[in-house]
């Protein structure tokens, strides 16, 4: 039998003394410079080897738990796909409506129930802190995948990875984020995890009623990160390393005249991205519904669908990481 080859990334066996075995992963707060590029070395190598061998066995006998209480495609699948590239098993449930939630169980019943059968938990809820709750209550790890208008720190990460893969570098960039500030919890979490990093400058391009919110600007600012605020992008594209677009979430707004006063305020396409530099890249968390014109899509800088791609490897990287094998 081949003897197991040393990697500073995936130890041979389980390794319980690792610093993220076990632990639950709720907000991008939890990660310094050194923790993400950690992360990202794993991830790294888990796109070599799905690259290479497609599926390996690194969490064989594991099983995650995917509960989803709003519809997901990308996420969902994506931490599907993960476990499944990993060797894992995986129960999933999306929109909870059919199961004992819909007839009035308590969150911390649901995780303590599915922690009785899987090994680690990923949660989407619709309410701010709902991840929090769902760790304490759980004693194996939570992932969020989505709190509400709160955070989706994995979001952040792939976003993060995909610019380091892309551009080669995390320091010295302008970022330019573009759409819906105010609901769009992808932007809140990458907003403050670039913080983590040297020279960035953060451009906020929106209506004034979806502005980033006060209190993202706040702790952005505290961490001395120059911001810039903007009704439109004509001021600030030509200086852009990363143009992040989101889209107006119809199903964020209360009253609906609203969502139609700014619901294409916003719209890339070939004739706008002239005036943009040639080595900068367009991100996006998708879906997207007109924002970004799919004229736009055969462009190079055009790097949404590689951010899906590189979703699936910070995944993994997540799940091998709480689980003790990376």
């Amino acid at each position: 039998m081949p003897t197991p080859t040393l990697n500073p990334h995936l130890p041979f066996g389980e390794n319980k003394q690792a610093d993220w075995y076990g632990k639950d992963i709720l907000s991008v707060k939890q990660f310094s410079r050194d923790d993400l590029q950690y992360v990202f070395g794993v991830a790294h190598e888990m796109r070599g080897m799905v690259e290479r061998i497609g599926t390996f066995d690194l969490l064989k006998g594991k099983i995650l738990a995917n509960l989803f209480y709003e519809p997901s495609t990308r996420t969902s699948s994506s931490f599907i796909a993960a476990m499944e590239r990993l060797g894992g098993s995986v129960i999933s449930i999306n929109e909870v409506k059919y199961s004992s939630v819909s007839k009035g169980e308590s969150l911390p019943d649901t995780i303590r129930t599915l922690e009785c059968y899987a090994d680690v938990i990923v949660l989407r809820h619709p309410e701010t802190g709902s991840a929090a709750i769902a760790a304490k209550a759980a004693k194996k790890p939570v992932l969020n995948a989505g709190d509400g208008v709160g955070e989706h720190p994995t979001q952040a990460l792939l976003d993060t990875f995909t610019i380091m893969e892309e551009l080669g570098r995390l320091d010295n960039l302008t970022v330019t984020m573009l759409g819906d500030l105010k609901y769009g919890r992808t932007v809140h979490s990458l907003a403050r995890l670039l913080t983590n990093f040297t020279n960035i400058k953060l451009n906020y391009v929106s209506p004034d009623i979806l502005k980033m919110p006060k209190e993202v600007m706040d702790e952005v600012g505290a961490k001395n990160v120059p911001q810039t605020e903007h009704s439109s992008l004509d001021k600030v594209l030509a200086e852009t390393d990363v143009l992040y677009v989101t889209r107006v979430q119809k199903e964020r707004f209360e009253d609906p005249a609203d969502y139609e006063k700014v619901k294409g305020a916003y719209v890339i396409d070939p004739e706008i991205m002239k005036a943009a530099k040639k080595d900068m890249i367009v991100m996006h968390p998708l879906p997207r519904v007109g924002e970004i014109s799919t004229d736009f899509d055969d462009d190079p800088r055009a790097a949404y669908f590689r951010q899906m791609e590189y979703g699936l490897y910070v995944r993994m990287a997540l799940l091998a990481l709480v689980l003790g094998k990376a």
